[in-house]
């Protein structure tokens, strides 16, 4: 789908995602879809579009339950429901030199996402930009683990406010807390002010982790692009060690690791990580 606008939000009632479009097809021949993670919006990668604005076009996705999306209450927030929300729109806008990024869950549902194009050779997909994904089974870190109670998550919530819970959850995956600012702490609060918000979250929370995991991940060497894993050394949420397994697994995976850097290498780093993902972009072409 050829875009004339320069920057253009896209809802449509037959999907709940909120899109985003930045840049044209004149910028480039290239495509970048961004995922973010879970609580988080396409907000995250405000420090990154700019630069790949002026590479081709750039598609922002809020995931369902997320952002702006819709929130219905149907409990379909898992991955695999994820995925074929993404895939839908990837076969709507039929995008061409496509590179999926994705941070945390995004990472998860972006790297399913490129499972399943590889698995079907669909040679739209060129490469796949993972940071800090959540792509093996793990111990769930304190701020989702507290989202799949609902009584006492709804009780801190009214109790403490959105912004509180935000910023503490925020400066509990950073290597550096004095990097969370008010504005990023307001964006992702916007979406715990509603019930429908705190609704869809939980229901999130509570399918992270797919039922055939085990079998997926066996499938993760099928992903044969270029792949740019980005990790923060003092992860906390999830670990290095994670992203080393994946890079020996992925046939053609490079990872880089960013010092005194935790959860959110985009947000936290984004002139270094931004260096890195340009350098990939040059040299990982497929």
């Amino acid at each position: 789908m050829a875009l004339a606008s320069c920057d253009s939000a896209v809802s449509s009632e037959s999907s709940p995602l909120h899109v985003e479009y930045r840049g044209s097809d004149a910028a480039g021949p290239e495509t970048f879809l961004l995922v973010h993670g879970f609580g988080a919006s396409s907000y995250t990668w405000r420090h990154w579009t700019p630069a790949l604005e002026r590479r081709g076009r750039v598609i922002l996705v809020d995931l369902k339950g997320f952002g702006a999306s819709a929130k219905p209450d149907d409990g379909l927030y898992g991955p695999h429901d994820q995925v074929a929300l993404l895939g839908a729109l990837i076969e709507r806008d039929d995008p061409g030199h496509l590179t999926l990024v994705g941070h945390s869950f995004g990472g998860a549902i972006a790297l399913l996402t490129a499972l399943a194009m590889s698995e079907r050779a669909d040679h739209r997909l060129r490469r796949l930009v993972i940071v800090s994904g959540s792509v093996y089974p793990q111990r769930l870190p304190p701020f989702v683990t507290f989202a799949r109670y609902p009584r006492l998550s709804a009780a801190a919530l009214a109790v403490l406010g959105p912004k509180l819970v935000i910023r503490a959850a925020l400066r509990a995956v950073v290597a550096d807390p004095a990097c969370v600012d008010d504005r990023q702490v307001e964006a992702y609060a916007a979406a715990l002010r509603t019930r429908e918000g705190v609704r869809a979250a939980m229901a999130a929370a509570l399918q992270l982790v797919p039922a055939d995991i085990s079998a997926i991940v066996d499938r993760y060497p099928r992903v044969e692009v270029p792949t740019l894993l980005l990790w923060g050394r003092h992860d906390r949420v999830v670990p290095l060690a994670t992203g080393a397994r994946l890079a020996a697994v992925l046939p053609n995976a490079r990872l880089e690791v960013l010092e005194a850097c935790g959860h959110v290498a985009h947000e936290e780093q984004p002139e270094r990580s931004l260096a890195l993902l340009e350098r990939f972009l040059a040299y990982g072409n497929g």
